[in-house]
């Protein structure tokens, strides 16, 4: 979990014009993902006031301010809304800048930044953006793969061959997110996200081979920053006293912070094709969201030849 996050970082996500105070972006720090209208303090109101907060003006801030405050009303507002530790005053929509607002800004070293999104979706879209920043993280052993959109994690112990699955995978065609290590957060209460630690980005372990560079070998369509984690194919060494779900009927999951994530477990043993298997898995993963159960199907057929088998007794 990230203690803070830039200013610069904001702005380079978000996308966000810079007014003023180009110089602070990269000395200034969001410490909360929770982001603040200020309607309230416009009037007055200081009691509660998260200074600790993004500043975020819409159309009503600007609209309320310019028209029922004189223009000593809105300074002195603005030097009480800004503080040392205010990571920065963000306007939507284009709408212009106050010039009190800027005097505030500059005495306590703030960015004023803006955006022509509408207010509501640049709320989002920094929410967003700041949440998954800050979270709280979780590490996991293993590969995480998006394989036709889904991100499949691949977990097992160590020498089972997870690694290996995974390049066999990019060269089919699908894209690698991390190898060895997976940094999970929640992003919501149904959204599990996987992303790779910054110092093994788009890297490959092979044991006998080394490190391999995915994106310098097969391009940068073979890999991905992040992506959310929909299924957990766990690899397990054969063995004949352990009964393995052949009919697909198991409901096992594996929980993450407040979600869990389906899982399923692969036996490993010598001449099976683990890219293929894993592949078809994730393929039949989304024919069941869409509401296609080939074990339904089965149990139909079943029932269907045991009746007319007891009719033809």
């Amino acid at each position: 979990m990230a203690d803070s996050v830039k200013v610069s970082e904001l702005v380079k996500s978000i996308r966000l014009d810079v007014y003023s105070g180009k110089e602070f972006l990269d000395k200034k720090d969001i410490v909360v993902s929770d982001i603040s209208r200020p309607g309230l303090e416009l009037t007055g109101y200081f009691n509660f006031y998260p200074h600790e907060r993004v500043q975020l003006f819409g159309r009503t801030e600007i609209s309320y301010a310019k028209g029922s405050m004189t223009s000593d009303e809105r300074l002195d507002i603005y030097q009480r809304m800004a503080h040392e530790d205010t990571p920065a005053f963000v306007i939507s929509r284009g709408l212009p800048i106050p010039q009190e607002l800027t005097v505030a800004a500059k005495a306590k070293n703030i960015p004023v930044l803006g955006s022509a999104l509408p207010t509501s979706r640049l709320l989002s879209n920094m929410t967003n953006f700041l949440e998954g920043k800050l979270a709280e993280r979780q590490s996991v052993h293993g590969e995480l793969v998006d394989i036709y959109g889904l991100g499949v994690l691949i977990t097992g112990d160590s020498g089972v061959g997870k690694s290996e699955t995974a390049l066999e995978l990019v060269k089919r065609g699908h894209r690698l997110i991390a190898d060895d290590r997976v940094d999970v957060y929640q992003q919501d209460e149904q959204t599990l996200v996987g992303e790779s630690p910054k110092i093994l980005r788009h890297l490959l372990e092979i044991r006998g081979v080394g490190i391999i560079d995915v994106m310098n070998l097969f391009g940068a369509g073979a890999v991905r920053t992040e992506t959310d984690i929909n299924l957990i194919v766990h690899l397990e060494n054969w063995s004949d006293d352990k009964k393995f779900d052949r009919l697909g009927n198991g409901q096992e999951t594996r929980k993450f912070f407040d979600v869990e994530i389906p899982r399923i477990t692969i036996p490993v043993r010598t001449g099976r094709n683990l890219a293929v298997i894993i592949e078809s898995a994730a393929m039949n993963f989304r024919a069941k969201n869409m509401g296609y159960d080939a074990t339904k199907v089965f149990d139909e057929n079943l029932n269907e030849l045991i009746k007319d088998n007891s009719k033809k007794n």
